[in-house]
C-alpha cells in the first residue's frame, strides 16, 4: 500500500506527464491505473499510447470514442467531441479511486 505522500507524488508526476504530452499536441486518452507503471527509482511511466491522438491543436476537438469507459469524460461518452481536457477528467477519476 502507498502512503498519502506517495500518492500525492505519483499524481503530481502524472499531472506533469499529461501537461507535457498536451504541450506537444498529444491527447493521451486512456489514463487508468493499468497504464501507469512505477520504475525502480520510484517514478511513474505512462504506457500504452495506442489510443493517443497526435496533432491536437489547442482547443481542437476529436470525435473518436475510445478509452476505458470508467475513466472517460462525459463529452467522450456522449460523442460531442473532446479536447485534451478529457485527460484531466480521467486524472480526476484516477485521483478519487486511489
Amino acid at each position: 500500500m502507498f502512503t498519502e505522500d506517495d500518492v500525492k507524488f505519483y499524481l503530481a508526476e502524472i499531472t506533469l506527464a499529461l501537461g507535457h504530452l498536451h504541450s506537444l499536441g498529444i491527447a493521451y486518452r486512456d489514463l487508468k491505473p493499468e497504464n501507469v507503471l512505477l520504475d525502480a527509482a520510484g517514478h511513474i511511466s505512462l504506457t500504452d499510447f495506442g489510443l493517443s491522438k497526435e496533432s491536437i491543436e489547442k482547443d481542437g476537438k476529436t470525435y473518436s470514442f475510445c478509452g476505458t469507459v470508467e475513466y472517460m469524460a462525459p463529452e467522450v461518452v456522449s460523442r460531442r467531441g473532446h479536447t485534451v481536457s478529457a485527460d484531466w477528467w480521467s486524472l480526476g477519476v484516477l485521483m478519487v479511486s486511489v
